[in-house]
């Protein structure tokens, strides 16, 4: 789900590097000297990252490679797991870690990116070219044109395409960041975390807006009765009515995230398959899927994005946190310091998720509460600083060398497989009738 993040972000990129000495060392691993924990007596802190011999930030692959699998996992198991699919609403599962770490890995490509920007607007131009990129590919494969893996059927009504989906809220996520990390920063010469957090301090200014911003809407604004329509089986438009009228709700039914998205998307425009459909208030068969129980409430077949606008508010904000584990790889050369500096904020992060939930605010996928926010991007930054301590520093590299590949072709991989693009390739290939496909030919499936 960036997947395509580093792949889009490359930290190499030649916009954002400049041509002087300083420059040309950043290419060379970002970088904390080329010793193990032994060096770690050295201390010192730079503005510049160490040089050394030239080589690529392992671990961020291996991360991105790890979540890559689990996105697989998730869409080829999730079904059959209530632990591996996504929570129906409230609580956090496995499969709700996929988003926010792909956010918080574009997040520090980020960072390794716009390390020396020397032409700002070129490189807001690059960034917005990019991001445009990804939402048109996000529009292709996540709007609805392509009509499933047995249906050999494509196009989409634009009346009723998907606006927003994964890639889309990536390239949002991606061009706003970009945009703070290209001109949003002092001179300030780091020596030490306080400094670093003077230097990016009105990035750090933007995030807490955004999430003021998103706080204050959540639970200030009052979502009014709303319907919505379906056609039944006869093809007769049925219309039914959803009771509200509350301000600072985050039930399924009148929270202020699907309002906007339904006054200033449209309904038709979101998705039309949402998690709550698995609750027990939608399905006698929960937390699967399942026929709808007799007394069900009216919006159980509502459409309502997971992917929606004001949930992207805080998708930013991880994204934004991401940023900052990458400045601490361009401005601290010892492991040593980058590993402290990294756990450190990751236990804060925990924490207060703890705190917000004993207060009573949930941890919600769906509506990317801020506790939700707060728990995957605590758990992403201890699961870097491990897998930097074990790849980048230890060298422990044969097992996982598969995750690395997955990393470097996260984006080939999302589209091809967590996409459908190969199955409905393979798919498209029979004999007489579509049944008789590839696939079946060889004994896997119908």
């Amino acid at each position: 789900m960036t997947m395509v993040g580093y792949e889009l972000v490359r930290s190499d990129d030649g916009l954002a590097m400049s041509t002087d000495p300083i420059g040309k060392r950043l290419n060379e691993i970002e970088e904390g000297g080329s010793g193990k924990f032994s060096q770690w007596k050295d201390d010192r802190r730079s503005d510049q990252p160490a040089s050394g011999r030239g080589s690529r930030l392992v671990s961020l692959d291996v991360f991105r490679g790890i979540t890559v699998a689990l996105m697989i996992m998730v869409d080829d198991a999730g079904s059959f797991s209530p632990a591996i699919n996504h929570s129906p609403w409230n609580g956090v599962t496995i499969a709700d870690f996929v988003m926010p770490f792909f956010l918080f890995i574009v997040g520090v490509s980020l960072g390794l990116a716009y390390k020396n920007v020397t032409d700002r607007i070129a490189a807001t131009r690059k960034a917005v070219l990019r991001a445009l990129k990804l939402f048109i590919m996000g529009l292709i494969l996540q709007g609805g044109f392509f009509h499933g893996v047995r249906n050999l059927t494509f196009g989409v009504d634009l009346l009723n395409i998907r606006l927003m989906g994964v890639l889309q809220r990536i390239a949002v996520a991606y061009l706003f960041v970009a945009m703070c990390e290209v001109w949003l920063r002092s001179n300030v010469l780091v020596n030490s975390g306080y400094s670093m957090l003077k230097r990016y301090r009105l990035q750090l200014f933007v995030g807490g807006l955004l999430t003021e911003l998103y706080m204050v809407l959540l639970y200030g604004l009052l979502v009014p009765d709303w319907q919505y329509e379906i056609p039944d089986k006869d093809s007769i438009p049925k219309l039914y009515f959803v009771n509200c009228g509350v301000r600072g709700d985050t039930s399924p039914a009148c929270n202020v995230v699907g309002m906007l998205d339904r006054k200033i998307l449209g309904i038709n425009h979101l998705y039309r398959h949402p998690v709550y459909g698995r609750t027990k208030q939608c399905s006698i068969n929960s937390p699967y899927n399942g026929p709808l129980p007799p007394d069900a409430p009216p919006w159980c077949e509502a459409p309502f994005d997971p992917e929606g606008l004001l949930s992207t508010v805080m998708a930013v904000v991880t994204c934004l946190i991401g940023l900052h584990f990458g400045h601490v790889i361009l401005h601290f050369k010892d492991h040593k310091d980058r590993i402290f500096q990294w756990i450190v904020p990751s236990f804060c992060l925990l924490a207060l998720t703890f705190f917000l939930d004993f207060c009573g605010m949930v941890m919600n996928k769906s509506l990317y509460t801020l506790s939700y926010t707060f728990y995957t991007a605590g758990a992403a930054g201890l699961l870097f600083a491990v897998l930097y301590l074990l790849v980048d520093v230890y060298n422990y590299r044969r097992l996982t060398y598969v995750m690395e590949w997955m990393g470097k072709h996260a984006l080939m991989i999302y589209v091809l497989i967590a996409c459908n693009i190969l199955p409905i390739f393979i798919h498209g290939f029979y004999w007489k009738e579509p049944k008789n496909n590839l696939l079946r030919l060889v004994g896997i499936g119908a």
